[in-house]
């Protein structure tokens, strides 16, 4: 069997490999009590929670544009009646390591269904953080000298199904990658109303390019971590997201390479501005994936950028 040379410095090198995820079987709508964020909750209760088809048919369209640019895509096995579109949570790369995720005890066997790609990887470069570390794939963001992760320190942490990773799953972090500075951010959590909550850190963030941004101010609770990225970027090469924008998802798009982005059609500002900057932006309709609170950077895994 090759192995796979597991190689992620960034968010927008030129992406060889990834994992993306799959709607082929997710179940029939879960009752509101069963769910993991506000957004889902909304649509259940609304009754325009979206379709096994629809999400099937925008899946195959993301599918389609990886393939166009030569990238190789893993699909998770089928789990009958299981969401298996959001592959971020459950494991991801920095550097040549492959981190398992300690994610929300009810989506265990979904690291189990892509057994296929942990099995090419060198049992070595496999990490699994303590139990007691939570944390998952969406607020990691290895970038330069750092490691960007959005966490949640308040004392009530248990009270909110919406954070996802511990302040010690961050210092886990840290001491796994002592080369790099790991910078964290503390997020604005909230069980019921879609708005005001930032369930992972690429809900209200993600680098762009080679030296840009997209941010959504109210997503940090701290100002003055909000205050440092923009500084960190150049508040020039920012694109600051509405409260309205970061409910769309607007920060959660993908990048194959620096100057090539997956971005939802609905997304026209972002679509613009992306362009304006010479990159090049390719639109798929997310809309109904959206209604769980994920979007593009959430249903993919890079494994491998050059």
């Amino acid at each position: 069997m090759t192995m796979l040379k597991l190689n992620i410095k960034d968010e927008t090198s030129h992406l060889k490999a990834v994992v993306l995820g799959t709607a082929n079987s997710s179940g029939e709508t879960p009752k509101i009590e069963d769910t993991y964020d506000p957004k889902s909750k909304l649509h259940i209760k609304n009754g325009t929670y979206p379709k096994n088809e629809d999400m099937v048919e925008e899946m195959e369209a993301v599918a389609d544009v990886l393939k166009k640019y030569e990238v190789e895509v893993y699909r998770p096995e089928t789990i009958k009646d299981y969401n298996q579109i959001f592959t971020r949570d459950i494991g991801f790369v920095i550097d040549d390591k492959f981190v398992k995720a300690n994610i929300l005890p009810d989506r265990a066997q979904e690291i189990e269904a892509i057994h296929e790609v942990l099995e090419q990887i060198d049992p070595r470069k496999i990490v699994e953080l303590p139990e007691h570390c939570h944390i998952e794939g969406g607020d990691v963001m290895p970038h330069k000298d750092y490691i960007f992760v959005g966490t949640y320190r308040g004392e009530d942490y248990s009270s909110y199904i919406t954070a996802r990773t511990n302040p010690v799953a961050v210092e886990a972090l840290q001491a796994e990658f002592p080369n790099r500075k790991v910078k964290s951010f503390n997020l604005r959590k909230d069980n019921e109303d879609p708005k005001n909550n930032a369930l992972h850190l690429d809900c209200c963030f993600q680098p762009i390019g080679d030296d840009k941004a997209i941010i959504h101010r109210n997503g940090f609770l701290d100002e003055e971590e909000y205050k440092w990225l923009v500084d960190y970027f150049g508040a020039d090469h920012v694109f600051e997201i509405s409260k309205e924008e970061m409910y769309d998802m607007t920060s959660n798009v993908f990048s194959i390479r620096p100057d090539v982005v997956i971005s939802d059609a609905h997304f026209k500002r972002l679509n613009d501005w992306l362009r304006l900057h010479n990159i090049t932006v390719e639109e798929v309709n997310y809309r109904e994936i959206a209604k769980q609170e994920g979007l593009l950077r959430c249903s993919t895994l890079p494994l491998i950028r050059i």
